[in-house]
């Protein structure tokens, strides 16, 4: 698995939020630069957590899709005589 990367414009929001927390939660100010790196770590130590989550849980949608598919290939077959 590659780094974990986020767009400007994206990791511009996560700092905002993680200010905001910081904020409304901890009652303590954290920089922008802080809030940075603590994205960071999070996207480093964490993500890949929450990324193979993600894969299990598209694993299983799949699953279920091709499960239904299978369904609806008997319903087409035709009787044989």
């Amino acid at each position: 698995m590659s780094d974990i990367t986020f767009s400007p414009d994206q990791k511009a929001r996560m700092v905002s939020k993680i200010k905001a927390y910081f904020e409304d939660e901890l009652q303590q100010d954290i920089g922008g630069f802080e809030a940075e790196f603590l994205i960071d770590f999070f996207a480093k130590e964490l993500g890949p957590y929450f990324y193979n989550r993600g894969v299990f849980d598209a694993q299983q949608v799949l699953t279920e899709k091709m499960d239904e598919a299978g369904y609806v290939m008997q319903e087409l077959e035709q009787p044989e005589p």
